[in-house]
């Protein structure tokens, strides 16, 4: 029973996430100001990593929770540099 609720929850969340996957990439092609573009590429990361975890849970593989490490951490040193670009136009002093 569990299990079962369990595989239920799984499919819907994933499929949830690319619902919001899929709003956040309007955002980035659509967006009016390059802001607006940079949240929608930090909203998309953040839909990108926790798709994983959750094909990971599914799986029971570890490889997918360290893959979503990777993911936070390429998109928070990224978003980092597009907001420093953003404000000074220029990503290294």
């Amino acid at each position: 029973m569990s299990s079962t609720i369990l595989l239920w929850s799984l499919t819907l969340s994933q499929w949830m996430l690319v619902a919001a996957m899929s709003c956040a990439t309007f955002r980035v092609l659509r967006g009016p100001r390059a802001q607006d573009r940079v949240l929608g590429l930090d909203a998309l990361y953040v839909g990108a990593m926790l798709l994983v975890l959750t094909f990971g849970i599914r799986n029971g593989s570890t490889i997918y929770f360290e893959a979503a490490l990777v993911i936070a951490l390429l998109a928070f040193v990224s978003t980092a540099a597009l907001a420093k670009f953003l404000m000074r136009g220029e990503v290294i002093e």
